[in-house]
């Protein structure tokens, strides 16, 4: 149990040092932002001259200390280890990159990269980024708003503020940023390998069965439907694969059905004994 916490919380602090490394290499020095607590951070930064890593700190351990009670207790230690953490490294690392008049959207593209790498290996040992997450946890107590939405609204609202002091041109190449930081956050915390969810409404449901079980290697779940309309009984096939097996899973029905129904749709998780994607 010990070790399994010391591994959790190293890969937390490497984590917080790859995101501080972002912004302070790739973003600041191009005059770009971010959202939440830390683009407030850079912000002031850039108006005061202010300590991106005090000011973090500061703003962070203020709201930890109004919203701690809305996380477990595990949470709660891992979230202080990365605000501690990623507070001291964009501090010590304050002025490491030089000031930039090169490609910006370059900038845009790395800073994202890294702070979206640094993130997700933190919230994929169980911490939190301290001041986003828990701002859209009251806001979804008290407004109702879902997690989804309150972290986009706090992000546009951080960034377009931003915008009065880097200019609405950088302020659009951090939205590229914040963009690709979502996206590497996605990878790190889900794995790269995507799964996605079918399922198949045919008149054929038998072969469909046969031929994806033969030349996929891959089980089918039959559900037993009922057509809304016709009321006629129907067999309906749900498979999980990979993104790479669509186009195989498509060709295969529509050798044997043409007329097909098929849906298809991204399957953020999985927990499972015995299933075990290629």
């Amino acid at each position: 149990m010990l070790s399994k916490w010391m591994k959790e919380s190293m890969i937390i602090i490497i984590g917080s040092f790859i995101f501080a490394f972002g912004i302070n290499y790739f973003a600041i020095p191009n005059n770009l932002s971010e959202g939440g607590v830390i683009g407030i951070s850079i912000v002031t930064y850039y108006l005061f001259d202010w300590s991106t890593g005090i000011v973090n700190f500061i703003i962070n351990a203020i709201l930890l200390a109004i919203g701690y009670h809305y996380f477990n207790k595990r949470v709660i230690i891992y979230t202080i280890i990365s605000i501690v953490f990623s507070s001291l490294f964009l501090h010590l690392t304050k002025n490491i990159g030089e000031a930039g008049n090169g490609d910006t959207l370059l900038a845009a593209l790395f800073a994202g990269l890294t702070v979206g790498i640094g993130l997700g290996l933190i919230f994929k040992a169980g911490g939190t980024s301290g001041g986003t997450a828990i701002i859209v946890r009251l806001l979804n107590q008290f407004i109702g708003w879902s997690f989804g939405k309150g972290m986009l609204i706090t992000d546009i609202a951080v960034i377009g503020l931003s915008a009065f002091v880097i200019g609405q041109e950088k302020a659009m190449y951090t939205l590229i940023s914040v963009y690709i930081g979502a996206k590497a956050i996605d990878i790190i915390v889900e794995g790269a390998n995507e799964r996605t969810a079918v399922l198949i409404i045919s008149k054929h449901p038998e072969q469909v069965l046969e031929q994806v079980t033969n030349h996929m290697s891959r089980g089918l779940t039959v559900l037993e439907g009922k057509g809304g309309y016709t009321k006629t009984n129907k067999e309906i096939l749900y498979i999980v694969i990979n993104k790479q097996e669509i186009v195989q899973l498509r060709h295969i029905i529509e050798k044997i059905d043409k007329n097909a129904y098929v849906t298809v749709h991204s399957v953020q998780e999985i927990n499972r004994r015995g299933y075990k994607g290629k």
